[in-house]
């Protein structure tokens, strides 16, 4: 058996054969490139075109298919959807990594300290309006309510509703609030930095109840208030409920410095 192995071994005389042609071919090349003038000149463009889309970095978004493309509601994008406040961009979940159909992604998002700042905002959103009892779980009619306030700020606006939304969470957190501080009867209000997490929920949360407030008693519905409430917190202006009491928390604090 080790025989028959030995002599599968190509002999000296077939090593300088092949030597011979690798020589052969070279040559043939030099002469190729001196023919043409000492430079490859056919084909140069297309070579540097190669080695740009070969090494060129690669981008997620770019990869994506326009059909297979994740749109909330089937609708709209999260690929164009920017946190333009740099502090809250951990905290803000509105980017593709995070792009899904329906706000109802049924995490366990409460099982670990800081896990829900990875929930999708617009589903965050949705569970703000599930408050006061007789509201507790009803995901689907939030997620319905979250539907139709998307589709009314984009006929009004006229821009993606998600950036809408990202905007208003944005303006309508309170950068600085007010502490107790003290003990045994005496007590004292300290001015405090807020936290970037603790300005995402508090402005939620002031969006859900500014809404459900407008809503209660009148002929608009909650989506339509809801709309109302996003867009003017998104342009800062104090027809908004929440902008008003982040204008008054801040204030408040303000003289407790």
């Amino acid at each position: 058996m080790a025989d028959a192995e030995i002599e599968q071994v190509p002999a000296v005389g077939g090593m300088d054969a092949f030597e011979g042609g690798a020589v052969d071919a070279f040559e043939s090349n030099v002469d190729a490139f001196e023919n043409n003038d000492g430079g490859f000149e056919e084909g140069g463009e297309d070579q540097g075109a190669y080695f740009e889309e070969g090494y060129a970095e690669e981008d997620p978004v770019a990869d994506i298919e326009p059909g297979n493309e994740t749109k909330l509601f089937g609708k709209w994008s999260f690929t164009e959807v920017e946190c333009q406040d740099i502090s809250l961009q951990d905290y803000i979940a509105c980017t593709t990594p995070h792009a899904t159909y329906l706000p109802h992604t049924a995490g366990r998002y409460q099982k670990k300290r800081f896990r829900k700042a990875s929930c999708p905002i617009v589903e965050r959103l949705a569970c703000c309006l599930m408050r006061k009892g007789r509201n507790s779980g009803k995901k689907l009619l939030a997620c319905r309510i979250v539907q139709h306030t998307l589709e009314i700020i984009n006929l009004l606006t006229d821009q993606n509703p998600i950036q809408i939304v990202v905007e208003a969470i944005i303006n309508s957190g309170p950068r600085e609030d007010s502490t107790r501080v003290g003990g045994a009867g005496v007590v004292r209000r300290q001015a405090v930095d807020m936290s970037p997490f603790r300005r995402v929920n508090y402005a939620l949360y002031l969006i859900a109840t500014g809404a459900r407030e407008s809503s209660f008693r009148n002929l608009k519905s909650m989506s339509e208030c809801l709309a109302e409430e996003l867009i003017n917190a998104a342009k800062g202006s104090s027809n908004s409920y929440a902008i008003k009491k982040k204008d008054e928390i801040e204030r408040v604090s303000k003289s407790n410095r």
